[in-house]
């Protein structure tokens, strides 16, 4: 008898008998493999995480109490607690609920996420408020071992042991799975992972303890101290040293899928009015063979077979714009010793694990650290090497100031490969990549273009390693057009366009992704309309090609700009400017492009379709300007 369809809400779960919740777990895990083999999402880490989920909820008093979600993408089992189970059929659908957590979807999601690392800085804001109104409501901040890689969390981390002591109180749980998207890297995660087994422990506390007592004079004093509770030996030796360092109490570590033993430390830890942390390490995928034997693969994954974990999609052949990246950064590597790959903890996500096979000793996974990863390239690049960022365009965002301080001040040569420009789909609005050619363009020094098909993204590489200055370029998230590849990748003159179709009725403007869509539109309008436009891809934001769009703007001016981007100071911002300062007047132009909002998740082609950057939206564009 299910044991889940009366679980609406955390009450309800709190009436369960402990013996009742592996049943539970074992519940919602058949539920979460169910809807993401149909829906996709972020299937491995919630896996995980389905005992802590089940044990904070049945221990805390939320929504009173603040419980917040690193990253948001392990909250399956959360949501579903939470009054979502009847909906989470819907998780990542357009209008359906969120693959992350979303302070609009529920008043259980204390804070929206995403992006890694906000939990603990969250939290203590939440934890500070709740001490200036005077209430007692506890916050629990859950984090991943692989978001503490990167500095925002020791930032929180930090501030909370100075503010906090013994007046305010948070809990961290820091959720240890040894991944993050892909294997952790760096020193801090090699201290997290380390682990004594109990006799181990045991032995060298002896050891230790009867060193410390031979010491003359002050040894009987340490051993008293080092003594004071069980724990207190563990900090010398365990990841506790780290935590207690920043005046946090730390427990464990302990196992994660062991849901009694968790709600009893928990339990305990309810009472503390200090800051705690409790570590508690989990295996990613728990529950699923296919997923905890590929919890990289199961990380974001699209719709798969269950029985086998094979997953379901088009084959065509026509490879992804990351694959088309990742293949050509291996082939010009063999030739170009100097190039380097830098991503940020996405070595798969970025196409870059076989450059990683193949040039080990020229492959740097910074760890979710976007910041340092941009800053550590410019290093690189004052030493003569050719580093490449590849980074998505989200997560890029995170790393603006070091673009702009480290990279472009200098005019230092660092290559930016902007995977996911542009709507990304199901992750919704916190990772459509909408911004990067508004917040690349402003920049001085800074080169930006972008690719009409895979074939011009690999010309667009070569482009890049040649030249002596700050450059990125942007590709979508998805499968390449198809074209033919060239053997010799020839590099792009800088700033200059090209006409791909010729027509005076109306001047289409494109860059990147849309250019496709902008010839589709120009095909549609002469069959439909006989109506026949000049279709120029733009490829450079920055520098444009003035003389070409100003020369046309006056033979033909009825203009569109297309672009999948935000409309605020993108592309179609960069024509208008243009014909602004080319003192050009008597045009008529529309500007396609993202509105001022945040993109929902959803498919990509309904999302595009929804916010007229599609083929039909150009030819209802070309009909208004036409008939005007």
């Amino acid at each position: 008898m299910s044991i889940l369809k009366n679980i609406n809400s955390p009450a309800d779960l709190k009436s369960l008998t402990k013996s009742d919740l592996p049943a539970l777990a074992a519940e919602i895990r058949k539920l979460i493999v169910d809807v993401v083999s149909k829906n996709g999402g972020h299937l491995a880490s919630s896996l995980g995480a389905v005992e802590l989920a089940i044990a904070i909820h049945y221990v805390f008093d939320a929504p009173i109490d603040k419980i917040i979600w690193d990253v948001g993408h392990q909250a399956y089992a959360h949501k579903i607690i939470t009054g979502r189970r009847d909906r989470f059929h819907t998780l990542r659908k357009h209008e359906g609920i969120c693959g992350f957590t979303r302070m609009c979807e529920s008043e259980y999601d204390s804070f929206s996420t995403g992006h890694s690392s906000t939990s603990i800085s969250a939290g203590l804001g939440i934890a500070c408020a709740k001490y200036l109104k005077n209430e007692t409501a506890k916050v629990i901040a859950v984090i991943g071992d692989g978001s503490m890689t990167a500095g925002l969390a020791y930032e929180g981390l930090n501030q909370a042991g100075y503010l906090l002591h013994k007046e305010k109180d948070i809990v961290v749980i820091l959720n240890d799975n040894d991944m993050s998207i892909a294997q952790n890297v760096g020193a801090l995660s090699s201290f997290l992972s380390r682990t004594f087994s109990k006799k181990y422990l045991q032995e060298l506390r002896k050891d230790f303890g009867e060193l410390l007592r031979s010491l003359p004079k002050i040894g009987d004093d340490v051993y008293k101290f080092a003594k004071r509770s069980e724990e207190s030996f563990k900090a010398f030796v365990t990841p506790g040293m780290l935590f207690e360092a920043f005046n946090f109490e730390y427990f464990g570590p302990i196992d994660g899928h062991n849901i009694n033993h968790l709600i009893d430390i928990l339990d305990n830890i309810k009472h503390i009015k200090e800051p705690a942390l409790l570590h508690v390490t989990t295996k990613k995928g728990k529950g699923y063979l296919p997923a905890e034997k590929n919890p990289i693969y199961f990380h974001g994954v699209g719709s798969f077979e269950i029985k086998t974990g094979n997953g379901i999609g088009k084959k065509n052949g026509i490879p992804t714009y990351t694959e088309v990246f990742g293949e050509t950064m291996t082939e010009l590597s063999r030739e170009d010793d100097k190039i380097i790959a830098v991503t940020a903890a996405m070595p798969e996500g970025t196409g870059l694990a076989k450059f990683h096979e193949l040039f080990p000793e020229r492959f740097f996974d910074v760890g979710i650290a976007e910041q340092h990863g941009v800053t550590f390239a410019a290093g690189l690049a004052t030493e003569g090497f050719k580093p490449v960022v590849a980074i998505y365009s989200t997560f890029l965002q995170r790393a603006y100031d070091q673009i702009l301080h480290d990279v472009c001040i200098e005019s230092i040569p660092v290559i930016f490969a902007i995977d996911r420009g542009g709507i990304v789909g199901e992750d919704g609005a916190t990772h459509n990549g909408l911004f990067d050619i508004s917040f690349l363009r402003n920049l001085p020094n800074m080169v930006v273009m972008a690719p009409k098909d895979e074939n011009e993204l690999r010309r667009m590489l070569v482009t890049a390693i040649s030249h002596n200055g700050p450059i990125a370029f942007r590709y979508p998230r998805g499968t390449a057009v198809g074209v033919p590849l060239e053997q010799e990748i020839k590099p792009l003159p800088i700033g200059k366009g090209e006409i791909l179709t010729s027509g005076k009725d109306v001047l289409i403007l494109a860059i990147g992704r849309s250019v496709c869509e902008s010839l589709k539109a120009h095909n549609q309008l002469i069959k439909e309309h006989d109506i026949h436009a000049t279709v120029v891809n733009c490829r450079f934001v920055k520098p444009l090609d003035t003389e070409l769009i100003t020369s046309l703007v006056k033979e033909i001016p009825r203009i569109i700009t297309v672009e999948e981007n935000i409309r605020q100071g993108g592309f179609g911002s960069a024509v208008l400017e243009c014909l602004n300062d080319g003192d050009i007047s008597g045009f008529m132009l529309e500007r396609l492009g993202i509105p001022d909002l945040f993109v929902e998740h959803g498919p990509q082609d309904l999302l595009r379709a929804k916010y007229k950057i599609d083929s039909n939206a150009i030819v209802d564009a070309a009909l208004r300007l036409t008939a005007s």
